[in-house]
């Protein structure tokens, strides 16, 4: 049972030892033939530059207040997200159907005087009528049918 426990004891005193040197090991940087640069932890050659490389341990109240900062920030821009208006008022949507409603009737009227009338007239910059011809006049049309279909829902 002794021998148990000092072979133990010798264990974890060589685990350790072996692990406190290989977080504390040298690194190794050569050049090999073809001019390709290698780093390892054995030198390889005689020409194998030894590295001095240092490293501090890691502060954890620094990475975990730089983690809290950032969790802190997307959850206020989420409910930045969520506080912001989804679209326009109820009023406003009332008011934009209206207009549309109006401007549908206004254009219905319109597309039914094209349609109905033979002679279809513009008026020129002197207030005079100008009587369009048939081309102008299916050109109108058209256009008339196409404003009714923008402002049919």
């Amino acid at each position: 049972m002794r021998n148990r426990a000092i072979a133990i004891v010798t264990t974890t005193l060589l685990a350790l030892f072996v692990g406190g040197s290989a977080l504390a090991g040298e690194i190794y940087k050569w050049t090999d033939a073809e001019g390709n640069v290698h780093y390892g932890d054995v030198p390889v050659s005689a020409q194998s530059e030894r590295l001095s490389i240092t490293s501090k341990p890691t502060n954890t109240a620094r990475v975990q207040a730089t983690t809290q900062a950032r969790v802190d920030a997307r959850e206020q821009e989420r409910q930045d997200a969520a506080n912001l208006p989804d679209g326009p008022s109820p009023a406003e949507l009332r008011a934009e159907a209206d207009e549309r409603a109006k401007q549908f009737t206004k254009h219905r009227v319109q597309l039914q005087k094209f349609l109905t009338n033979r002679r279809i007239y513009r008026e020129d910059e002197n207030g005079e009528r100008v009587y369009m011809d048939e081309a102008e006049m299916m050109a109108t049309r058209e256009q008339a049918v196409s404003q009714v279909e923008e402002y049919c829902d």
